[in-house]
This record gives C-alpha cells, sequence and structure tokens, in this order.
C-alpha cells in the first residue's frame, strides 16, 4: 500500500432540510506533508466530533483502486483526490486483507486499523444525490479510519509497513457487512467483542445481537 494523495478539507456550508450545515467533507489535494496527531489531522476541518475524528476516527483512508467504480457512476462530478472525503487516497488498500487492529508504520507515524466508515446524509450533498448512500453500502469498499498510536507526518509515495498483525479479529470488509446485514454473523461478532481497536460502545452494539 502507498500513499498517492494527502487530502486536506476546509470548512464548507451547504443547506439541509432549511438548515445550514457545516462539514470538512470536501476535501482536496495537498503537495506538502500532512500531520497525523492522535484525534484529527493537522489542519483539516472536523465540523462533528460526535461522528468524525477522535481516537478511532483520527484519519480516513480511502482506496485509490475504487475511484474507476466511482467516476463511472458519476462522470459529471469535478473528480480529483479526496473526492471521497478520505485524508489518505492510497493506492493498493483492500479493505479484504486490512484487519481491524492491525499496526503499521507509515511515514514517522504508528496507526492501527479501527473501523469502515458510514456514509452520512453529507456524503449524499456532496455527490448530489441520495442514491450514493445505497450505493456506498452495497459496493462494499468503504475505506477504513485509523488510530494514530505514535503522530507523524506522512506524504505521497510513503508505503506502509506492517508492524504488529492483529489476533483473531476480522476484515474491515467483514466489519462493514456485519454492520449493515439484517442477520448478523456472530462468529464474527464473537472474534471482535473484546478488540480494543473498535470503540467499546459499537462492540457493546454488536454484542447484544448474541443474546438474540
Amino acid at each position: 500500500m502507498r500513499i498517492i494523495s494527502t487530502n486536506i478539507g476546509k470548512p464548507t456550508t451547504f443547506s439541509w432540510n432549511g438548515k445550514n450545515v457545516t462539514t470538512g467533507i470536501f476535501k482536496m489535494p495537498v503537495i506538502e506533508a500532512i500531520h497525523l496527531g492522535k484525534g484529527e489531522v493537522k489542519g483539516d476541518e472536523v465540523s462533528d466530533r460526535k461522528v468524525h475524528g477522535g481516537e478511532f476516527k483520527a484519519c480516513y483512508l480511502f482506496s485509490a483502486d475504487h475511484y474507476p467504480y466511482w467516476k463511472k457512476l458519476y462522470p459529471e462530478l469535478e473528480w480529483t483526490y479526496g473526492m471521497l472525503g478520505e485524508n489518505l487516497t492510497v493506492e493498493g488498500l483492500n479493505e479484504k486483507k486490512l484487519i481491524i487492529g492491525d499496526i503499521y508504520n507509515i511515514g514517522n507515524a504508528l496507526i492501527q486499523i479501527t473501523q469502515p466508515r458510514e456514509p452520512c446524509f453529507k456524503f449524499a450533498a456532496k455527490f448530489k444525490s441520495p442514491d450514493v448512500l445505497k450505493q456506498f453500502i452495497e459496493h462494499g469498499y468503504p475505506g477504513t479510519y485509523v488510530r494514530v498510536l505514535e503522530e507523524g507526518t506522512v506524504k505521497n509515495g510513503d508505503q506502509f509497513i506492517l508492524h504488529k498483525k492483529a489476533a483473531n479479529s476480522i476484515s474491515i470488509w467483514d466489519f462493514f457487512q456485519l454492520l449493515f446485514a439484517e442477520n448478523k454473523n456472530k462468529d464474527h461478532i464473537k472474534l471482535i467483542e473484546n478488540n480494543t481497536a473498535l470503540p467499546k460502545r459499537k462492540r457493546d452494539k454488536l454484542k447484544s445481537y448474541l443474546n438474540t
């Protein structure tokens, strides 16, 4: 896996259901290296800290390999890297091989794979389509958030080097399917119920399905 674009968002306001909403999802590529902090990317807009930023969503990664899929669906949009709201556009990122809890060196930072993106109305507003949320879920390649264990800077061309493999976990792909499945895979829930790379509230919510 290799970074091919570093992207930063500035505050952007749009109207939604009669209210003004400010978001940082409108990200654009930057030439310089960016700093990964423990709770956010330095200089990047995080408007709603209830659902973005923080320990388990400090930085968002999306695969460059899936850009052709989205460009084909929305050819009328003005395409640049960062279009999916990611801080790091990564060549070779495969959600089926990214395991929750895996730890990587990237640049001079140390990061841990945490959880997939769950699309919201801001994503739909950016793509100017209510259909994009369903399409994103059905496509099944959501990118991943990471926790920053050691702060540092990253730049275009930096390679991901596996530092430590997670034991008894599941992939970002499997977890994304788990979140939206009507019938939850209980074996997958058991594998992540004590995985501290995921927020406790999210694990507790999934654990409730073990009693159904």
